[in-house]
């Protein structure tokens, strides 16, 4: 696996204890929905949270909220509609960015809340 991609995978699991850490219930992870994939869905009291990770491994190009575009919040918006109606929530709806970056041996974790919103 390239190294991008374990670096990826490590960010996932960093986001999903940190959001255990606090409260939340993971209700799905990588969810796809056509061409659309939600890194996280969980649940903190009668919120849906939709969790988009984005882990970096420095900051030299930007920070990796930046690299959340347009496409991905549309696609993210339709897959999310399709998670509550097939699965017959009544819930309000937040969407996050999980933001992380190697910091030599650390990792530095910022939580985005309502990063964006419906289109």
């Amino acid at each position: 696996m390239a190294e991008h991609n374990d670096l990826g995978t490590k960010g996932e699991a960093l986001a999903i204890a940190y959001l255990k850490k606090n409260g939340y219930i993971i209700c799905d992870i990588n969810y796809r929905y056509l061409k659309a994939e939600i890194d996280i869905i969980a649940q903190k009291e009668d919120t849906l949270v939709v969790v988009e990770v984005k882990t970096r491994s420095s900051r030299d190009f930007g920070l990796p909220q930046d690299f959340v575009s347009n496409k991905k919040i549309k696609l993210m918006v339709m897959a999310t509609d399709h998670y509550v109606v097939s699965k017959g929530l009544d819930v309000n709806v937040r969407f996050d960015i999980i933001a992380i970056i190697k910091n030599n041996t650390k990792f530095e974790i910022e939580h985005i809340k309502d990063a964006f919103y419906h289109f």
